[in-house]
């Protein structure tokens, strides 16, 4: 162990200042990605003053289930004042602020070498908790504190890009899908003389969906599109470089999380070229959760980021290719609709842990289709051009960012 390692119990002390007079509103929860987020428990009837005052540059953390969840949840409250959270979680802050800095100490927390040193700690049966004793004695090295500033001030470099960056793609997507609405839903889109199509008068004609512009018509998602299931990929074929394998846990809201993957042999995935993605290619699950539990829902819809591009589709989600290939964002766009989703759960049967639904239902959906969708079309493609742009300049940030973390273990004064 380098000289400069010390006990984190060394550093750190326990505050518990609890909310008497209920002085404080806020009540934030904690999640297992390391986040002080808003809380959605029911506190009707609760008693408020029993719950603790957390100030910021202070911490709070969960030493439950850490070997069940494969993290130990803790955050740095940075973001207001002041807030209260559950009695349940150990809130505490740095002792000296001139030898330790907490955003310094908050990166190493952040490291997955430090998850899985607490979760080789952890005890307690299948829960596998982590006793707070044993939290203390975990290390860390602390370079003086020019050299703590210069770490934290790098890494703030690399996560602003990055959250300003979420915050760009979140922005071109409501824009994307409110263009959309208007032209595809509402009929509103320019006609030939510039004016919106509906309202300034355009030929409507009657259909099974109502009225819609002349030359439309109305359609199945299975008239649109070919599609092929993804492959019942087995585990002991996986290996730790190659071909990578996405599986319905690497979906995140609209894209693909490739940095999880499990990787496939290169000469095994030739054989199994036919399950192989393509950039923008539409992909949705057919068996997941409910709608209570939406990380992992039945007939959710994402698109095929460049990164994933190559990458092999495992089982429980179908790809979704337009016949039409200008039609391609034309239907993604449709089939993130609320009402696409809403459609989905109504059809979906299952167990109160898992539901699935049919390829025949999700393909029996009606979507009016534009007799020319080329035009409309190329500010979509534009947008959704500077999304992926984004999202690929994201993963190699999120690559520096994590290369920098794991450099905090040699990192010298």
């Amino acid at each position: 162990m380098k000289a400069n390692y010390k006990k984190i119990g060394e550093q750190i002390q326990l505050v518990d200042e609890r909310n008497k007079g209920l002085r404080v509103k806020q009540l934030l929860g904690l999640s297992i990605s390391k986040q002080f987020i808003p809380s959605v428990a029911n506190i009707i009837g609760t008693d408020m003053e029993g719950y603790k005052i957390i100030r910021k540059n202070q911490f709070a953390c969960s030493t439950m289930q850490v070997r069940r969840d494969k993290k130990m949840p803790v955050a740095l409250l940075q973001q207001v004042d002041e807030a209260i959270i559950s009695q349940a979680y150990p809130v505490f802050e740095v002792k000296d602020k001139n030898e330790l800095l907490p955003e310094y100490l908050m990166m190493w927390f952040t490291r997955s070498e430090f998850d899985r040193e607490a979760c080789f700690h952890a005890v307690g049966g299948v829960r596998g908790s982590l006793e707070w004793e044993d939290f203390c004695n975990m290390k860390l090295p602390i370079p003086s504190i020019i050299k703590q500033k210069e770490i934290v001030k790098e890494y703030n470099v690399i996560q602003n890009r990055i959250t300003l960056n979420q915050q760009l793609i979140k922005k071109l997507e409501e824009t994307a899908q409110a263009i959309y609405k208007q032209w595809f839903i509402d009929f509103e889109f320019p006609d030939e003389n510039g004016k919106s199509y509906k309202s300034s008068g355009g030929e409507m004609v009657e259909s099974e969906l109502g009225e819609i512009p002349l030359g439309w018509e109305v359609k199945s998602l299975f008239e649109l599109i070919n599609y092929k299931k993804g492959f019942a990929f087995k585990s002991e074929n996986y290996k730790s470089s190659g071909v990578p394998v996405f599986r319905v846990s690497d979906f995140t809201d609209k894209s693909i999380d490739v940095t999880n993957c499990y990787y496939l042999d290169e000469f095994m995935a030739i054989e199994l070229e036919q399950y192989a993605l393509n950039t923008n290619d539409i992909i949705m699950t057919t068996v997941g959760s409910w709608p209570d539990n939406p990380a992992s829902i039945v007939g959710k819809v994402i698109i095929v980021p460049e990164l994933a591009n190559d990458g092999l589709l495992n089982q429980n989600s179908v790809r979704l290719r337009a016949k039409d290939i200008a039609k391609q964002l034309f239907i993604y766009y449709r089939l993130i609709s609320k009402d696409y989703s809403e459609f989905v759960i109504s059809g979906a049967q299952g167990s109160a842990n898992q539901a699935s639904v049919t390829l025949e239902y999700i393909f029996s959906f009606k979507i009016v289709v534009p007799n020319n969708v080329d035009k409309l079309l190329l500010a979509l493609n534009k947008m959704n051009e500077n999304v992926l742009k984004t999202n690929t300049e994201n993963h190699f940030l999120v690559k520096l960012k994590h290369l920098l973390l794991s450099k905090l273990a040699t990192i010298e004064n």
